[in-house]
C-alpha cells in the first residue's frame, strides 16, 4: 500500500486532512503524521498513525521524516515571509527521499493573483515545478472560519465594516478543503494537475444577511473606503502590520482576487459546496464546520 505523509499535522488544515485520510478508509499505518512538534500529535500515534518529527525550518528532520513516503501534501506554512525557504526544504527533503508526488495547499489563482498573500504561493509552486516531482496543486480560497470566528463581534457591532466594494468571495469550510485535499491524495493522477477550489461566492452583505438569518439579531454590511477602514481598526486598537494587511485584503477582494467560479471543489467532494447560511449556522451553535 502506498505510504501518505502530510505535514502540518497540529494546526487545523493538516490534522483534518488525516482524519479525512482514515475515513476514507486508508489504514492508519499508512500514514505519516508530520509535526514540528510530535508530541502534540500523541492522539495520532495512540490510533496507530506514523507521528514523526519535520521542521520546516530543521532541513535534516525533513528527509529522514519522508522515508519510503510515496505521497507528499505539503500544508503551507503559516510564517508569512518565511514560507517559500521552508518549503522549499521540504521539496528539497521529498525529493532525495523520493517522494512520487507533491501536493501542495495553495491558493486560489495563485500565479495570476493581485492577493498580498500570492507571492509565496506562486514562489512555491515554481519550487515545485522545478523540482521534477510531479504535483498536484490544490489551490484554495478563502476559510469561511476568517468570518464566522467573528460573528460575536459582528453582533455586538450591529455592523461588518468593510472596504470591498462589491467584491464577492469564495467560501469554503477548512473541513471541505481539507476532505478535497485528501482525495486528491488519493487519487492516481497522471502528470500535473491544479485544481482552483472554491465555493459559491458571497458578498460582505451576502454574510451579514447570513448572520442576521440565523440569529435574529440584525447585522448590516457597511462599506468604506479603505482610509475610512484603516481608521477604524486602528481606533480599534489594531497594530499597523495587522490593520494593512485587512485593508489590503479587501481592497484585493474588490478586485475579484477571491472569486472563483470552477467546480474543481464540488467534484473532489463529490457532492455540492457547502452554503454560507450552513456554515454561520454550525459555527453559531459551536458545531464542527463539516458542511
Amino acid at each position: 500500500m502506498p505510504l501518505y505523509a502530510i505535514t502540518g499535522v497540529t494546526g487545523h488544515l493538516g490534522r483534518l486532512a488525516v482524519d479525512q485520510l482514515l475515513e476514507r478508509g486508508v489504514a492508519p499505518a499508512d500514514v505519516v503524521a508530520l509535526a514540528r512538534t510530535p508530541e502534540k500529535a500523541a492522539d495520532l500515534a495512540a490510533h496507530g498513525v506514523q507521528v514523526r518529527e519535520a521542521d520546516y525550518d530543521r532541513p535534516e528532520t525533513l528527509e529522514s521524516a519522508l522515508v519510503g513516503v510515496d505521497k507528499l501534501l505539503l500544508v503551507s506554512g503559516s510564517e508569512v515571509g518565511g514560507r517559500v525557504q521552508q518549503h522549499t526544504n521540504v521539496v528539497e527533503a521529498a525529493r532525495k527521499a523520493g517522494v512520487s508526488r507533491i501536493l501542495y495547499t495553495s491558493m486560489l489563482r495563485a500565479g495570476s493573483s493581485g492577493l498580498v498573500l500570492a507571492p509565496e504561493h506562486k514562489g512555491t509552486e515554481e519550487v515545485i515545478a522545478a523540482s521534477g516531482l510531479p504535483y498536484t496543486f490544490v489551490r484554495n480560497p478563502w476559510y469561511v472560519e476568517n468570518y464566522t470566528g467573528q460573528i460575536a463581534t459582528y453582533l455586538a457591532q450591529g455592523t461588518i465594516l468593510h472596504a470591498t466594494g462589491e467584491g464577492r468571495i469564495a467560501l469554503a469550510t477548512r473541513f471541505e478543503l481539507a476532505a478535497a485535499a485528501a482525495a486528491a491524495l488519493l487519487e492516481d493522477a497522471e502528470g500535473n494537475v491544479v485544481y482552483e477550489l472554491g465555493g459559491p461566492s458571497y458578498s460582505i452583505g451576502d454574510l451579514a444577511a447570513a448572520i442576521t438569518e440565523v440569529t435574529g439579531q440584525p447585522v448590516e454590511a457597511k462599506a468604506v473606503t479603505a482610509e475610512e477602514l484603516t481608521a477604524a481598526l486602528t481606533g480599534a486598537g489594531l497594530d499597523e502590520g495587522l490593520v494593512n494587511f485587512l485593508v489590503t485584503v479587501d481592497r484585493n477582494i474588490g478586485d475579484g482576487d477571491l472569486d472563483n467560479d470552477t467546480d474543481d471543489l464540488a467534484r473532489l467532494l463529490g457532492r455540492p459546496v457547502g452554503s454560507l447560511v450552513d456554515a454561520v449556522r454550525a459555527a453559531r451553535v459551536g458545531a464542527p464546520q463539516t458542511v
